[in-house]
Parts: C-alpha cells; sequence; structure tokens
C-alpha cells in the first residue's frame, strides 16, 4: 500500500491566534490519536496535499519529535470561506489493535446486464470496515459479472476476509438499470405484437 512521508514539528502552542499564525506560514495543524499518548505537531500544507485530495486510501507516516508514526486519516477541517485544509486528525496505526477505516470498493468484470444494453450505476464508492492494521489493503474488489438487468449487488454481497463491515447489508452498492432505449424497445414490442394476435380473429369472423 501507498505510504506518504512528511515531516512534522511538535506543536505546543494552542489557541486560534496561534492556529492563525501557523496557517499564515502555510502550515497545518494536526492531532494523532490512537497510540499511547496524543502528539499535537504541525506540517506543511503542500506535503499533506497528496495524501489529501485523493480518493486513494493511503497511509502517512509522521516523523515528529525523533519518532515516526505510521497513521490514517481521522477526520479533516477545512476552512468555511477558502476551503483550505485547516486541521487534520490522525489515527495511529498500532499492531494488534483493529481500526475503523474507510475503504474505496473496485468493481471488476463487465455486468452482464451491461452487455445486454443496460447501465450500470455505481451507488457506493466505499465501505466502512474494521480490522486490523495488517489486513488494511488499497481498495476491496468487487465482481460485477453477473450482475443482470434490474438487479442489485449490496453490501452482503461483498467477499470480504479479516474485515467487518460497518455499513448495513442491505444498502445496494451497484445496479444495472435499462437504458431509455430499452425502455421504449420493451413498450413498443406489445404494441407489435398486438396486430398479430388480432389477425386469426379477424380470419375467424370470414
Amino acid at each position: 500500500m501507498k505510504t506518504i512521508t512528511i515531516e512534522g514539528q511538535l506543536r505546543t502552542e494552542t489557541g486560534k491566534s496561534a492556529t492563525r499564525q501557523l496557517r499564515s506560514q502555510g502550515l497545518v495543524p494536526g492531532v494523532i490519536y490512537g497510540g499511547a499518548q496524543e502528539v499535537n505537531f504541525t506540517a506543511k500544507a503542500l506535503d499533506l496535499k497528496p495524501f489529501i485530495y485523493t480518493p486513494d486510501f493511503q497511509l502517512i507516516e509522521v516523523k515528529v519529535g525523533g519518532k515516526s508514526y505510521t497513521c490514517i486519516l481521522k477526520d479533516l477541517q477545512l476552512d468555511k470561506v477558502s476551503d483550505i485544509l485547516a486541521h487534520v486528525d490522525l489515527l495511529e496505526l498500532v499492531e494488534g489493535k483493529k481500526v475503523n477505516a474507510t475503504i474505496p470498493l473496485k468493481f471488476t468484470g463487465t455486468a452482464a446486464g451491461v452487455k445486454a444494453g443496460g447501465k450500470l450505476e455505481i451507488r457506493l464508492k466505499s465501505v466502512k470496515v474494521k480490522t486490523l492494521p495488517k489486513f488494511l489493503k488499497e481498495n476491496i474488489e468487487v465482481d460485477i459479472t453477473n450482475l443482470e438487468l434490474n438487479e442489485n449487488i449490496r453490501v452482503q454481497d461483498i467477499a470480504t476476509e479479516n474485515y467487518e463491515i460497518l455499513n448495513s447489508p442491505r444498502i445496494p452498492i451497484a445496479s444495472v438499470t435499462l437504458t431509455r432505449q430499452l425502455k421504449q424497445e420493451e413498450a413498443a414490442a406489445p404494441a407489435a405484437a398486438a396486430p398479430a394476435a388480432a389477425a386469426p380473429a379477424a380470419a375467424a369472423k370470414k
């Protein structure tokens, strides 16, 4: 799994004025939770950018205070006006201690319903899981090959090992729906069949 490594500095001063000063210097305040103790730090906004602004699930290694912490993203705050990263919360990965994480779904194969002319609709792009750090991975693969027209794949259908999925099991994650063309063809089919069905009756009257 991809890991972003950054250098941080321990943060001792807190409060709005101290935070504003940090941000004016291009720094982002952050906290590392989950380990033996909480670690308050700052890091360059540019260094955090490839970790924060991506749909990929990644790890981040923060080197601060002479120690190294391997973490996942727990939460973040964006400035309400500028939409700039204002604060980041990280969760330290501790061997043998389960964590909650949001893992992207990767859909593989071509749905049978798509081959029949339907349209694939992705309804859920990631799931929340609980697992040990050693089992974390970039994505969870979902095979959609056997997905037919007007059918759904649900959370409960995801094949996983070593993961406890926290989403409701009945939530659809992908479906194949009728396209406009297929709907028109289905509507036209009964109308086309009607004259043919009426022909024998007309012949009988003669």
